[in-house]
Parts: C-alpha cells; sequence; structure tokens
C-alpha cells in the first residue's frame, strides 16, 4: 500500500471533507503530515524485508551477514574497487567446491574484481611414467614445428588450447610460489589476474599509414602501430575455467586465424566498415570471408585479393587502393578511465555550466560527420552540425553546450572565444572524439566567462588560453603529450607544451586527463586531480611559467614526468614526481628537479620526489633519504602503450602501499589495488586444499 496525502483525504466522509475546506482545509493539512510520516514507515519496513537478502541489503548490513556464515576480514565501504557482496552470496558455494580450480577462480574474481584464471602448476611438470599411471601428455620434449601450443608458453593458458592436458611440459622450480618468482611445483596453484581493462572505439576512421596512402591503415586515431585487445566473454558456467576468449587480453596472430569468428563482427572485438556518403544508409560491413590474418611488420605481407588485419600491430592493408573512408571498431587496452574514452562520465551537474535559452531549457548544439556517415545506430543522423567551427558560430550569445555524437575524426582549426559565454565542448556519453588541429586551439574570455573541454582527444596543436578567462576545465581529455606522434610512437615536438595559460587570473581545473608539458603564468591557479602530466622525458620541463616558474600548484593522485618549477605547491597528496637532469650544466642551472620558489607554503605528502627536490614541508613522503634506491617502476612510459604509467610488480612497497590510505601513489591510485591483491591474498588460503600454496601473478 502506498500512503500519500490525496488517498487519505479521499477516505474521509464527504461531510467532513466539505467542512475541511470550509474552515481552510486543517484536516488535510494534518493528514498530510500523517502520510509523510507513513510513507518513511512504509519505506523502513520494505528496507527491513530487503536486508535479509544479500542481494537487496544495504551495503553496512554486509559484514553482519558474512557473520552468520562465518565470514570474517570483509573490506571496508571506502573502498570502491572491492564489493563485498558477491564475495558474501557466493561463499557457502565456495566452500562447497573448496579447493577446485574453477572455485579458485571464480573467488580471485569476486574477490579483487579483475578477470582471472587460476592455473594447476603440477599438470604442467614433466614426470617420469610408471607403467600403472601413464600420462602421455606430460613429455620432457617438445615439438618446436608446434607453434600454437608454443603461443602461450609461459603465460595462463600454456595448455588450453589442448583440452586440459599439456604436451609443452616443465622441470620442477623449487622457488616458492609465494615470492612471486616460483611456479612449476606439485603444491603450487597460480592466479592469473588482468589489471588492463578493453575499450572500445567506435567507428573510429583509420588512418593511412601514409598521408595519401589509400591502401595501408592503422587501427589507432594517433597513427601508430597499437595492439588490439578482445572483447571478453561472459563465462555461462560457474565450472568453466577462463579461456583466452573470456579475459581483456591481447590478440594473438594466431589465435585471431583460428577463432576469426570469434573476434570479428558486430558486437565482436574488431570489425572493419566502409564509409557511404548517402547519410540515409550505414557503413557496409566488410564479411569475415574477406579477412585474411597475417603479419604486417614491414609492410612486406601485402595481401592478394583478401583484406589482411594484424592485430598484433593494429594494421589493415586492403589488395588495392580503397576509394572510400575506412572505419574501425575495435578495443584497445589501457589501466584505467583516464584521458577520455567510450565509458560513462556521467556525474552531478554543475549549474555554472548550464546555459538555458530564454524558454529555460539547456542550450546544446549536436554535432555529427553525417556527411560521411561517422555515426552510430545511437546517434541522430540529422545533426544540425556537420563541424566543430560551425557550431562555435552559432553559440547563443550567453554560450551553451556543443556535444559531439560520435567518436569520428575532426581536422579543423578552432578558436574558442568565450567572452561574456559559459562553453562547454564535449564528446557524447560513451563516444570519444579525436580533434585533429591544424594550428593551436586559442581560447580566450573575459574574468567571469568559463570553457570546459570533456572527453576529447587533441592532437596537433597546443590548447593556449589568452586574454583574462576565468576558469578552463579539462575532464577526461588527452593533449597528446609531443603534440602528434611519429610512426615509430616518439612524439614529433617532444619540448612543445601541451597547454600554455598565459592569461591573467585563469583558474586551471584538470581532473582525469591525459596531457603533455604545461606552462602557467604566475597569476594562473592551476589544479590537477587523478590525471598525468608527461612532458615526454623525464629530463624536460613538465610544469612551469612561460618564463621563469608557473603558477600555484595543487596536485593529488597524479603521475608527473618530468621538470617541475613552480612558485607555490599548495599541496601535493599521492603523486609521483619522475624528473632528473640531463647533464651537469642543467643541474646548475636548474638547482632541483622538482622545485617550489616560496617554500614556506603549502605541503607535499605521501608522495614521491626525485632525489634533490625543494618543496614545502614534507609528511611521509618517499625516499626518506638521499641516497635511497626507492623508485618508481613503471612498465612503460611511452603514451600510446597499454600500460602506460601502470606500476610495475616490482616496484617497492613504499610507493606500491605509499598513499595516504595505504593505495598506490600515482594516477592510479583510486583503482586501490594494492587493497585487491591484499584481500585476495586474505582469502584465498581459506579454500586451498591441505599442503596447496598459491601465487598471484599479473597477466599484462
Amino acid at each position: 500500500m502506498s500512503f500519500d496525502a490525496q488517498r487519505l483525504y479521499e477516505l474521509l466522509p464527504a461531510i467532513y471533507r466539505i467542512r475541511d475546506a470550509e474552515q481552510g482545509l486543517p484536516l488535510k493539512a494534518l493528514l498530510t503530515v500523517i502520510a509523510e510520516q507513513a510513507g518513511v514507515l512504509e519505506e523502513n519496513l520494505s528496507q527491513l524485508y530487503d536486508d535479509q537478502f544479500v542481494e537487496t541489503c544495504a551495503p553496512w548490513l554486509l559484514p553482519y551477514i558474512g557473520d552468520l556464515i562465518g565470514l570474517t576480514g570483509l573490506p571496508g565501504t571506502n573502498v570502491q574497487a572491492l564489493s563485498p557482496r558477491a564475495e558474501v552470496a557466493h561463499t557457502v558455494g565456495y566452500r562447497r567446491r573448496k579447493g577446485t580450480a574453477a572455485m579458485l577462480e571464480q573467488l580471485a574474481r569476486d574477490v579483487s574484481g579483475w578477470p582471472a584464471r587460476a592455473v594447476e602448476f603440477f599438470q604442467l611438470i614433466a614426470a617420469t611414467q610408471y607403467l600403472n599411471h601413464l600420462r602421455p601428455e606430460n613429455q620432457s620434449l617438445i615439438s618446436v614445428r608446434g607453434a600454437d601450443r608454443l603461443e602461450y608458453l609461459g603465460g595462463p593458458f600454456e595448455h588450453a588450447t589442448t583440452g586440459g592436458s599439456s604436451d609443452v611440459a616443465h622441470n620442477v622450480d623449487v622457488r616458492r610460489i609465494a615470492s612471486g618468482r616460483g611456479r612449476y611445483n606439485i603444491p603450487n596453484v597460480g592466479i592469473f589476474l588482468w589489471r588492463l581493462e578493453s575499450f572500445a572505439l567506435t567507428r573510429s576512421p583509420a588512418v593511412p599509414a601514409v598521408a595519401g596512402d589509400r591502401r595501408r591503415f592503422l587501427f589507432s586515431p594517433l597513427g601508430v602501430d597499437s595492439p588490439l585487445f578482445n572483447l571478453p566473454k561472459t563465462e555461462d558456467e560457474v565450472t568453466h575455467l577462463a579461456e583466452p576468449i573470456n579475459v581483456p587480453d591481447r590478440i594473438r596472430r594466431r589465435v585471431l586465424k583460428g577463432s576469426l569468428d570469434d573476434y570479428y563482427g558486430r558486437g565482436q572485438s574488431l570489425l572493419v566498415e566502409r564509409a557511404v556518403v548517402d547519410i540515409a544508409v550505414a557503413p557496409t560491413e566488410i564479411p569475415s570471408v574477406d579477412i585474411i590474418v597475417c603479419d604486417l611488420t614491414g609492410w612486406s605481407s601485402l595481401p592478394d585479393g583478401k583484406i589482411a588485419i594484424d592485430p598484433v600491430l593494429g594494421r589493415i592493408a586492403f589488395p588495392q587502393d580503397e576509394p572510400q573512408d575506412v572505419l574501425v571498431t575495435f578495443h584497445y587496452g589501457f589501466n584505467g578511465r583516464m584521458g577520455g574514452g567510450e565509458y560513462s562520465r556521467r556525474r552531478s551537474s554543475d549549474a555554472r555550466r548550464t546555459v538555458l535559452d530564454d524558454q529555460g531549457m539547456p542550450v546544446k548544439l549536436v554535432v555529427n560527420r553525417v556527411a560521411n556517415s561517422y555515426f552510430t545506430d545511437a546517434a541522430a543522423p540529422n545533426a544540425a552540425f556537420t563541424t566543430i567551427a560551425e557550431a562555435l558560430k552559432h553559440l547563443d550569445q550567453r554560450g551553451g553546450t556543443i556535444e559531439i555524437v560520435n567518436s569520428g575524426r575532426y581536422a579543423e582549426t578552432l578558436e574558442v572565444d568565450a567572452t561574456g559565454k559559459v562553453v562547454t565542448l564535449r564528446a557524447g556519453e560513451k563516444y570519444r572524439p579525436i580533434v585533429a588541429l591544424g594550428a593551436d586551439l586559442v581560447v580566450s574570455g573575459g574574468m567571469n566567462d568559463e570553457v570546459m573541454l570533456d572527453g576529447l582527444l587533441i592532437i596537433g596543436g597546443t590548447l593556449r588560453v589568452d586574454g583574462a578567462l576565468g576558469r578552463l576545465v579539462l575532464r577526461h581529455c588527452t593533449l597528446v603529450p609531443g603534440i602528434r606522434l611519429l610512426p615509430d610512437g616518439k612524439p614529433a615536438l617532444p619540448t612543445t607544451p601541451s597547454l600554455v595559460v598565459s592569461s591573467v587570473n585563469t583558474r586551471v581545473e584538470i581532473d582525469h586527463c591525459i596531457v603533455g608539458g604545461i606552462r602557467a603564468t604566475l597569476d594562473a591557479e592551476v589544479n590537477v586531480a587523478d590525471s598525468i602530466i608527461d612532458a615526454t622525458d623525464e629530463t624536460k620541463l613538465a610544469y612551469g611559467g612561460t618564463t621563469g616558474f608557473g603558477g600555484p600548484l595543487t596536485i593529488t593522485n597524479s603521475t608527473v614526468i618530468g621538470l617541475v618549477r613552480t612558485s607555490v605547491m599548495r599541496l601535493a597528496s599521492n603523486t609521483i614526481f619522475i624528473a632528473s637532469f640531463a647533464n651537469a650544466a642543467d643541474k646548475a642551472a636548474l638547482i632541483a628537479p622538482v622545485m617550489a620558489e616560496r617554500r614556506q607554503e603549502g605541503c607535499v605528502r605521501f608522495s614521491y620526489l626525485s632525489a634533490g627536490a625543494r618543496v614545502p614541508a614534507r609528511y611521509h613522503c618517499q625516499p626518506e633519504a638521499d641516497g635511497s634506491l626507492i623508485r618508481p617502476q613503471l612498465v612503460s612510459t611511452r603514451f600510446h602503450d597499454p600500460a602506460y604509467c601502470q606500476l610495475s610488480a616490482s616496484c617497492p612497497l613504499e610507493i606500491w602501499k605509499g598513499a595516504d590510505d595505504e593505495a598506490e601513489m600515482g594516477a592510479f591510485h583510486n583503482l586501490f589495488e594494492p587493497q585487491r591483491e591484499t584481500h585476495l591474498r586474505s582469502q584465498i588460503d581459506e579454500y586451498l586444499r591441505f599442503g596447496l600454496e598459491a601465487g598471484i601473478f599479473y597477466a599484462t
């Protein structure tokens, strides 16, 4: 029953309602108060019923339900990356299947939130054969001609392609598996985890390998080689062990060739289409029968009659020049939701950024490259504008929002004049458009004006802020370090900054972004959170002024590669600063790799600072003493690599667990990877068979 004031009032006899109306409705006002309290009571009773079930109970009740079944050590609710609900719900099932590989795999997936694969290493050991227990699949010699069997050698799937038996056996490894070094021994069970996520890019224009080339293309919108990743498929049965198709792993050539229909096609890991000029016709899908898988290294194996795809390098080759534009849908790997992508970026709206028209409706202009059919089925084919520059010209005099509703490529020269306006230029929800600038993007405005860029990949120019713009917000954007990339993946302009703020009294906010070097005047205020600032090399300037020191800097949960020069470091928290001098002359001139001009103001806490840094008061920073060997170990510092700026598994614990909440320092702090691993280690021993020992390995 639902209690509302009108319903209760209508239950009264008509005579009372008539008299109540004659006296100004005091009885109806009383029933309104009663109905509100009855509604609260009804909601409370409903929640009490829901709290009896782990699927619907309030989060704070999960430890109590877990205690009823003897489950302890649940993670705190402040770690958003860990959800104890699945762990509590499946505990009884875990215990019934205790010790099996499928159960350990499910436990790892539920507890850590990462895709997992359990491997019983004793099945991979070469053993002397006993006539009453023959194991012909465990051979100590292998055939080097069996390349398919060697594709996953040393990884989590090295016997997955032979039906669970191994014809690639190993000698015994006596090192302990808990150390992360030993593997192949009788009591050892390995849990492989995939930290990288697989992100989609839908109908993105393929980039010619060389300008004007209509036969050779690259998947990556950056125009460089980039590995393609698998879109994981959900496992249907709890007894099923994960296979390569079930995890966000790199796609291998032999695997793609042998199971092309499992990876290629609509709704799969990759798809190639031809664009159609007619806006009423969707792009033409290239069928899998026209696709072959090749090694296109050096473009030496160009196809004859079919279209070749190399998933390792992310390349496409046509048998002849392609007259139409090529659209590619594929998945790339990255560690977190940063820098823009086809993931949800929704959050509570900021009223200051919403411009209303005369009818009180938000002002929003839609951009879609309908002329080249760069739209998805969800996008409106009758978009108002086909270019960003055209939409900027038609903005309301008070500003508004320009939303790009596809993941196309916009090669334009832009200038945003926000004088008297609040302007938002953003990607639509779950789109990632590429803005290829023909020249620097200039943003200007007055002290009460604001510009926000959201969800964009900007390449080919520097973002320059002139005039006296009041506020610039960069959210989930990528300003390519080095402006653009050369075909070999190196930055084209390594010393050119991605962002130059020469305006007066501008407040810059950078949130979940990847940017190159930043230059900001002393009058600017820069606030960086959950981002990467990459000067392309630790000896180059990552943050500074247009001349001398840069404006006041506040930075949290971020990674900075390069030298830092700031007038005031108001706060640095959970941040990694990797900087060094190229030579002795630089050291004499620059004094310190990370330097604040005024050190009486501000604080640096729970951060890593390169040796010799001169900053305000430190609190629990690393290294604690000069000459220490503690240094961050990054998997890669190449911008386009999947594991870009990810901490290596060999990173010192002082950095791996050095943040204020015992998470990792750096840009991926909010993934809480140390807490995930720690919680998994604390739970897995309970479910191992007697005498077995488990180790945790990162597959990517």
